[in-house]
């Protein structure tokens, strides 16, 4: 078996100040990995960005070996039953995708989405081959692969359990440019109970066996405020929540996350942060 890659282990950054500046918080945390914004994560009004700006954090990142993503909007919804949000969130991941591919992203996260209350679920897994297949054969063979990050359950979610990526994967033709995000509270919260023994490998093996290898592109790493199976995404700092810090461990050793990118998304300040990482890469040297 060839050496292990170890997995680099960063956080979702802060880009209110521009991305220059957001990079000097991932240096100041120890971030080796980062993800960002490119646009108001609760609205639909898209940043053209400054390309100047973008090619000098593109070019800062490539340099340091520091991998890039992009977290698309949380408005986005390709289940939805209304119009208008259908077509804001297709132009929202393209302003996601043109703009990960200016930032030298490897993969734009989306959430998996909602039939919403009184929809039909059917119709909604429908939508997705409508408005997202289009995206996916427009994407640029060396841009950013489209990663959906399954939600934390509850309602009508299309995909929120492992297990639940098989039909989404089949409506858009398990796309080459598509792959997967795992964040591990929505993980907990959707029900796999990645706090007992062999939670993880469970949860990674299933992983596999429904979407094949190699498509694990980015991995969440976030302790849960909320017991298992709740149902709620609320992220608590590493080994302070209901899921604690043995699972990660657990995690960095499954083949499935060799080399793949861990971030953080808990709540706290820079210090938290430096924190959460240096905890987890004590966790993957271990």
């Amino acid at each position: 078996m060839p050496p292990r890659k170890p997995s680099p282990v960063g956080s979702h950054i802060p880009t209110g100040q521009g991305l220059g500046k957001s990079l000097a918080y991932a240096r100041e945390i120890g971030a080796r990995a980062v993800q960002v914004f490119v646009s108001n994560p609760r609205g639909w009004a898209p940043s053209a960005g400054d390309p100047v700006q973008d090619e000098r954090f593109a070019g800062q990142c490539a340099d340091e070996s520091i991998p890039v993503y992009v977290h698309a909007p949380y408005l986005v919804n390709f289940g939805s039953p209304t119009e208008a949000t259908l077509k804001r969130s297709v132009e929202a991941v393209e302003d996601a995708m043109r703009r990960g591919l200016a930032i030298g992203a490897r993969g734009v996260v989306v959430h998996a989405g909602s039939a919403v209350a009184g929809a039909h679920r059917d119709d909604a897994m429908k939508q997705l081959r409508t408005h997202l297949l289009p995206l996916l054969d427009a994407a640029e063979p060396d841009g950013p692969k489209l990663l959906v990050e399954p939600t934390a359950g509850g309602g009508q979610a299309l995909c929120a359990t492992v297990d639940q990526l098989e039909p989404w994967f089949a409506e858009l033709d398990a796309h080459e440019m598509l792959g997967v995000c795992l964040d591990t509270c929505h993980l907990f919260a959707a029900g796999h109970d990645l706090a007992a023994p062999g939670g993880a490998k469970k949860a990674l093996d299933l992983l596999v066996k429904t979407v094949g290898r190699g498509r694990l592109g980015l991995v969440h790493a976030n302790d849960s405020k909320d017991p298992l199976g709740s149902g709620r995404d609320r992220h608590a700092p590493i080994g302070e929540g209901q899921i604690g810090k043995d699972m990660f461990a657990e995690l960095f050793r499954h083949p499935a996350t060799r080399g793949v990118p861990v971030v953080v998304e808990t709540p706290g300040d820079a210090a938290s942060h430096k924190r959460d990482i240096d905890v987890l890469t004590s966790l993957r040297d271990a």
